[in-house]
Parts: structure tokens; sequence; C-alpha cells
């Protein structure tokens, strides 16, 4: 998976196609993803005692990692993700539509 925390990606498929977001988190072990203000689930939170009110709590929820692609701000559509190797010997990644780098 190709994805870190913070970058900037685009729904591709599905009932949020089109929407931008950051990834809040990103779970490597079943390829998924949760990005900001996509998938968002309602939650009913019972109190557990005056640290913790209960209430109507809403989050975001896990969407398939294939389901979103990196998004190139310059171009405002989706990249693949490309990964070049610089002359130091690391790896970064890069977006394939404007040959960008994302990693600094």
């Amino acid at each position: 998976m190709r994805y870190k925390v913070n970058d900037q990606v685009i729904v591709t498929t599905g009932k949020y196609k089109g929407k931008v977001g950051k990834v809040l988190k990103v779970d490597r072990h079943n390829d998924r993803v949760i990005v900001e203000g996509v998938n968002v689930q309602t939650r009913h939170k019972k109190p557990r005692g005056p640290q913790n009110p209960g209430g109507i709590v809403k989050s975001e929820g896990a969407i398939h990692a294939s389901n979103v692609m990196l998004y190139d701000a310059k171009n405002q559509k989706p990249s693949k993700v490309g990964i070049k190797t610089t002359d130091g010997g690391k790896h970064v990644r890069f977006l394939k539509s404007s040959g960008q780098q994302i990693d600094k």
C-alpha cells in the first residue's frame, strides 16, 4: 500500500466518489484507510461516568485502499503513485501525472 497519514486522496468509487480528504489512519493488514469526512458513521455511546459522558458520536469509518487514489492538486485529478530512488539510495514517492515528489 502506498498511502501514508496526511496524504491528500480522492475517492474513486462508491457513495463518496469525487470527495477529497486527508488520510487519518492506515490499516496495512486489512488494506483499509480512514479518510477525513468520508464514510461518516453515527454511534450511540453509553455514559461511563462523569469523565465520559454519553451521546451521539460521529466518526469516520474505514474504506478499502483500492477505492482511493492520491490527489494531484496541480492538475486537480487523481494520480497513480510511483517510487524512484534518489542519488543517496533513498526511495521517494512521486505523482505519475505531474512528476511532483510527495516525500521530502
